[in-house]
């Protein structure tokens, strides 16, 4: 099974204007290079990061990764338009996509196994779970690609979930990384007080 990663770092950091919150550093790395290196260590291939605010930035400190940089110029529109980016950018003969958000860096490279072992057609939606609660990222088969890229607005694939909720497989992990988001000072400062941040 051929599965790819689509890490979303196109955000706009409005909660922490003016300091890009991808550009922070987590554990002595950039938290978007941190998110795109966690895609990597755990078997996604290819990895492709769709960029958008400061996107020059944002893909200077990604320099070394092995990863497919797109550019999406209709960012400030939401997160499904670079959701449809990061789709319209992979190649060919793709079973899956693990959607992983840039703002998320305390995800561990044991969730994205655990997912990917879990994938079993193209027809799978595979979800962390703990605590009886859905987390990121989650692993998309390519027969919902086409609904994926029908989106709009701010929002991600959330709501085909429900739509498909039969092929819907929930994998117990032993982590909150998979809720853990920076979106504000405040998860920044979180994070700092964990030890994670340098």
């Amino acid at each position: 099974m051929r599965i790819a990663g689509l890490v979303l770092a196109a955000g706009r950091s409005l909660r922490m204007a003016p300091r890009n919150k991808l550009l922070e550093p987590i554990g002595g790395e950039k938290m978007v290079r941190r998110a795109a290196a966690t895609a990597l260590a755990g078997g996604a291939t290819p990895v492709i990061v769709v960029t958008g605010h400061e996107a020059a930035a944002v893909a200077d400190v990604l320099r070394g990764l092995d990863v497919t940089i797109v550019a999406n110029p209709d960012y400030a529109d939401g997160l499904s338009t670079s959701l449809r980016a990061g789709l319209q950018a992979l190649p060919q003969g793709i079973d899956g996509a693990l959607i992983l958000l840039g703002d998320m860096p305390e995800v561990e490279t044991s969730v994205l196994a655990a997912l990917m072992a879990a994938f079993t057609s193209g027809s799978a939606i595979c979800v962390p779970v703990r605590h009886g609660r859905r987390g990121n990222p989650v692993l998309w088969g390519s027969a919902y690609f086409a609904e994926m890229m029908q989106l709009t607005g701010d929002s991600g694939a959330k709501p085909l979930m429900a739509r498909h909720a039969t092929h819907l497989i929930e994998i117990e992990v032993a982590t909150d990384s998979i809720f853990e988001d920076v979106d504000a000072p405040e998860d920044l400062a979180r994070l700092k007080r964990s030890g994670a941040t340098s």
